[in-house]
């Protein structure tokens, strides 16, 4: 399955965004996406920026704006620990600032991931 490109722009808005992290970029979905200790911590997919959050900060931002919804790259595959947030509100340096800092708080807190053996081929 194909997915829809994303934009450089908004590709270069999430990098400049994260710049300050200790975070390293990698492909998820064929996207970019930026992980902390292995743990995948936000990204960019097709038209929209996703972030893992804590349950209590994911329902806190789930109902409080029904235009947010959780992350789901393929119908029907929720990822439960990550929601999108749309275009306006990243617009909003300081919502989407608190946001990405309580994403990178949460999955700082994780312990590190054991990468997977490549497979050979």
């Amino acid at each position: 399955m194909a997915f829809k490109k994303v934009s450089p722009e908004m590709v270069d808005f999430l990098a400049e965004a994260v710049a300050s992290y200790n975070c390293r970029p990698r492909k998820m979905f064929g996207s970019p996406t930026w992980f902390v200790n292995n743990n995948m911590f936000c990204g960019v997919f097709e038209d929209s920026l996703f972030f893992r959050l804590s349950e209590s900060d994911r329902d806190e931002l789930l109902a409080g704006y029904d235009e947010v919804s959780q992350f789901e790259p393929l119908a029907g595959r929720k990822m439960r620990e990550y929601v999108v947030l749309p275009d306006h509100l990243c617009n909003d340096p300081e919502f989407f600032g608190n946001w990405v800092e309580r994403s990178y708080r949460f999955v700082s807190s994780l312990p590190p991931k054991k990468p997977k053996p490549r497979k050979k081929k």
